[in-house]
């Protein structure tokens, strides 16, 4: 957005707009607060083209060619926070549980981060172009399938996702919709920028978002998904 208008938005006006629950893709969040802060400004503000917004995302997000040599990006994606670690998933593995990933990231970004920054070998995906945008529950649904290797219903065990937006929470509201038959449970914690003291109002508030949108669960930190999975 500074790139555009000379204007930095603040992680709760971001966070506030992805409370709506519409606004998984980061480009189009984007170009959305880009019209929102333009129809808020008594300056003028050219709405960019959103080829040209996504031309500009991709040069300070990976800095190199996203379809290219990973070693060669030198963008935000190496030094982004992250909620989880590779123990985290060694854990689930070894308590039986199987685990994948939906991501509204370009396929080469997750796999990056999942892969090289994890350290994860080949981990179930379902990234952006694979299936239709958060919340819509497709994606969530056929990586459902694919791990439990059949139709989902009442024979196959509960189904957690554990997300960090508003649109992760509605995701699993719509995949129960989908099918009434399979138990689903909404797990949220708050995003990585939020889990510092200086923010700890804002997290507050945000966590009350996730529960509206009707969160089963609000986890103060991912491991804290092992004590409440014991308990199942």
């Amino acid at each position: 957005m500074n790139h555009f208008c000379n204007f930095k938005p603040s992680f709760e006006k971001i966070d506030n707009l992805k409370s709506e629950g519409l606004w998984n893709n980061d480009w189009d969040t984007s170009l959305e607060i880009i019209k929102r802060y333009k129809s808020a400004s008594p300056h003028f503000v050219e709405i960019p083209r959103r080829e040209k917004l996504v031309e500009v995302f991709t040069n300070f997000y990976f800095g190199g060619d996203p379809n290219g040599n990973n070693q060669n990006w030198t963008g935000f994606i190496r030094n982004e926070k992250l909620l989880v670690n590779k123990s985290f998933f060694e854990k689930l593995t070894s308590n039986q549980f199987s685990w994948g990933f939906i991501s509204g990231a370009e396929p080469p970004s997750a796999r990056f981060v999942l892969e090289t920054r994890l350290g994860l070998k080949n981990p179930p995906l379902i990234a952006m172009g694979e299936a239709p945008e958060k919340p819509d529950p497709s994606g969530l649904i056929k990586l459902s399938t694919q791990l439990a290797q059949k139709s989902l219903g009442s024979d196959i065990p509960t189904i957690a996702y554990l997300g960090d937006t508003v649109a992760d929470v509605l995701t699993v509201k719509n995949a129960q919709k989908k099918i009434p038959s399979q138990k689903f449970l909404s797990f949220a914690v708050a995003p990585p920028h939020l889990h510092s003291k200086e923010h700890i109002d804002s997290r507050i508030n945000y966590e009350k978002q996730l529960k509206v949108a009707g969160a089963d669960r609000i986890l103060k930190s991912t491991n804290e998904i092992f004590d409440i999975a014991m308990n199942w």
